[in-house]
C-alpha cells in the first residue's frame, strides 16, 4: 500500500512496464504474461515486513525500560513514523517490509483487540458505581458525536472524522484500527488519525497532572478525569500514577469501562458499512464480481475479532483464567499492540501530513478541549 500522502501508482503505468525496458513491455508477444509471472514471483512477502515491526517492537520495549514514563505503544508508533524516514528503512518500509507492515497494522491490531478483553471483568466495573457507569457512555457519546461534526465540518476527507472521533472517544489507536478494520478504510487516513491521536495522547501525559491541584481534584476525581479523558490505555496509567495508587487504580477502571464500548461501536460501524456496500475486514462487497460473475461473500455484520473481544471479557469475568496466565496475556497484548502500531505509524509520510493535515491538527485539538471539558463536568457530577 502507498504510504500516507503518496499517490497509489496507476495501472497502465504497471501494466505497460513504461520505461523499464524489460520483458512485458508492450509489443513483445507473449512476454506480457511471462513478465507479470515474473514481477509477481518477486512481489516480496509479509516476512520482511514483519520482521521490522518486530524489530521496532523490540526498540520500543527497551525504551519503555529505560524511560518508564514512555508508554510502549506511544513509542511504537513514533517509532514507525522515524523508521519510514530515515534514508535507509525508509527505502525497506516502504519497499519489500510494506506488504507486512501492512499485515501487521491490521492483523495483529486485531489479535491485540481481543487480548484487550482479558482486562475487562465486569465485577470490577459495575463496583464504580451507577452514576460513573452513566457517565462514561454519555463523556464517550458527545466526544465521538462532536468530533464526527467537526471533523465533517472541516472538511477532511476518507475516513478521517470517523477514524479520529473514534480514537478520542473510546482506546486511541487500538479503537481506529478496530473501526478501519469494520470500515475498510483506506491505511492512509488509519495512519493520519493514529498519528494525531498518538501526539494528542502523549501531550495530555504532560498537561493533565500539571491541572491537578488548580481544577481542585482529589485523586480519586483526578484519576477519573484521566480515565474518562485520555485516549491509550498506557497513557492513562501514565498520567495517573503521578496522582498515587488511589488515582490510577479509578483512572484504569473508568478507561476499561470506555474500552467495554468498543465492542457496540465496532459492531455498529460494521452494521453500516454492510449496509452501504463498503468493503469490511475481509475487503468483499455485497456486488457482483464484474470479471468472475460470482458474487463475493459479504462482511460479517459482528466482525470476527469483535466477537472474541466479548468471549474475552466473559472469560475475565468467570475467573477462568489464573493471575500468571493474566499477566503473561497482558504483556503479550502489549507486544502485539506495538508491532501493529508500529505498522500502523510507518505508513505516515511526514511531508504530506505537513502541507494538508492543519485541518487533521485543528480538530485534534479541538476534540481534545471537547473531552477534557466533558469528562471533567462528569467528574464533578459524580464524585
Amino acid at each position: 500500500m502507498a504510504l500516507l500522502g503518496e499517490r497509489p501508482r496507476g495501472t497502465a503505468a504497471r501494466g505497460a512496464g513504461v520505461g523499464t525496458g524489460v520483458e512485458g513491455s508492450v509489443g513483445a508477444p507473449g512476454g506480457g504474461s511471462e513478465g507479470a509471472g515474473r514481477r509477481e514471483r518477486r512481489t516480496p512477502g509479509p516476512l520482511p515486513g514483519l520482521a521490522l515491526a518486530c524489530c521496532g517492537t523490540a526498540v520500543a520495549w527497551a525504551v519503555h525500560r529505560l524511560l518508564p514514563g514512555v508508554p510502549m505503544l506511544t513509542a511504537a508508533v513514533v517509532l514507525g513514523i522515524v523508521a519510514a524516514h530515515l534514508p535507509g528503512p525508509g527505502r525497506l518500509v516502504s519497499g519489500p517490509g510494506r506488504p507486512g507492515l501492512s499485515w501487521a497494522g491490521k492483523r495483529m491490531m486485531r489479535i491485540g483487540v481481543v487480548l484487550l478483553g482479558l482486562e475487562l471483568s465486569l465485577g470490577d466495573v459495575l463496583g464504580l458505581g451507577w452514576t460513573t457507569f452513566v457517565m462514561v457512555p454519555a463523556v464517550v457519546a458527545a466526544t465521538f458525536f462532536g468530533t464526527l461534526w467537526l471533523g465533517r465540518g472541516l472538511g477532511l476527507p476518507g475516513d478521517q472524522p470517523l477514524l479520529v472521533a473514534t480514537g478520542y472517544s473510546i482506546c486511541g489507536a487500538s479503537a481506529i484500527g478496530a473501526v478501519g478494520e469494520a470500515r475498510g478504510s483506506d491505511e492512509r487516513d488509519a495512519a493520519a488519525s493514529v498519528a494525531l491521536v498518538t501526539l494528542c495522547g502523549t501531550l495530555a501525559v504532560v498537561v493533565l497532572p500539571l491541572l491537578h491541584h488548580p481544577l481542585g481534584l482529589d485523586a480519586t476525581g483526578f484519576g477519573r478525569w484521566v480515565g474518562a479523558g485520555v485516549h491509550d490505555v498506557g497513557q492513562v496509567v501514565a498520567a495517573a500514577r503521578t496522582a498515587g495508587p488511589e488515582a490510577l487504580g479509578e483512572a484504569v477502571l473508568v478507561k476499561l469501562v470506555r474500552v467495554l464500548l468498543l465492542a457496540p461501536l465496532v459492531a455498529a460501524v460494521a452494521v453500516a458499512a454492510a449496509r452501504r456496500g463498503r468493503p469490511g475486514p475481509r475487503g468483499g462487497r455485497g456486488e457482483h464480481d464484474t470479471a468472475t460473475g460470482a458474487r463475493p461473500r459479504r462482511p460479517p455484520l459482528v466482525p470476527l475479532f469483535v466477537a472474541g473481544f466479548l468471549a474475552a471479557v466473559a472469560v475475565r469475568t468467570a475467573g477462568l483464567l489464573p493471575a500468571g496466565a493474566l499477566a503473561a496475556t497482558a504483556t503479550t497484548r502489549e507486544f502485539v499492540l506495538a508491532a501493529a502500531l508500529f505498522g500502523l505509524g510507518s505508513a505516515v509520510h511526514l511531508p504530506s501530513l505537513a502541507r494538508t493535515g492543519r485541518r487533521l491538527v485543528l480538530l485534534g485539538a479541538l476534540s481534545w478541549a471537547v473531552v477534557a471539558g466533558v469528562s471533567y463536568v462528569g467528574v464533578l457530577l459524580t464524585v
